[in-house]
């Protein structure tokens, strides 16, 4: 598969680049590209206020350039929670979409948007202060109504970011499940 992989917040920290090795080391091709231009930072906070000073929209046009000249090849998006929420505009977006993985994070959904049976796989924490219960429920049925073949994995405990070992979200256990359920459903596509 051909994975476009979009950081976090947080930038594209050491987590990003070991995310990516261990996809590529189960035999896909795969690009995380730096929307922050090189900026990792220490809290979400520092992260929140980045991505607010560059704005949405110049964000969203760095990832559509990033995956433009591979999209071709019909792209898996993939992303860490706000890295989610652009591979999910992004995967919405393109009629050649192999599929979307949704690390920590989702998206508004643009109104009218239709996929035709786009394997969709989350996983979030639960409780997620940033994906709440309510939220996801409305999130699922949209998706569903959209086209998409959603399927959501929840991991109790956990925190927000808990596939990333340099941040106190970190967890192990929930980030090994994580990992051996994504690998299984990139291999199926």
């Amino acid at each position: 598969m051909n994975i476009m992989l979009f950081h976090s917040t947080y930038g594209r920290r050491p987590a990003v680049h070991a995310a990516a090795d261990r996809l590529r080391a189960a035999g896909h091709e795969v690009w995380t590209p730096d929307l922050f231009a090189g900026r990792t930072f220490e809290t979400v906070e520092e992260g929140m206020a980045c991505k607010d000073e560059i704005g949405k929209d110049e964000l969203l046009k760095r990832a559509v350039l990033a995956a433009a000249p591979y999209s071709e090849r019909g792209l898996v998006y993939a992303g860490f929670s706000f890295g989610a929420s652009i591979a999910q505009t992004l995967a919405l977006g393109d009629e050649k979409a192999r599929g979307l993985l949704l690390l920590h994070g989702t998206s508004d959904i643009a109104p009218g948007v239709s996929v035709d049976g786009l394997p969709v796989q989350l996983h979030v924490a639960e409780p997620d202060p940033f994906e709440t219960d309510d939220w996801l429920s409305a999130w699922y049925l949209q998706m569903g109504r959209a086209g998409a073949d959603v399927e959501v994995y929840r991991y109790a405990g956990a925190g927000h970011l808990y596939t990333d070992p340099g941040l106190p979200d970190y967890d192990e256990e929930a980030a090994e499940a994580t990992w051996r359920v994504a690998l299984g459903f990139l291999g199926a596509l």
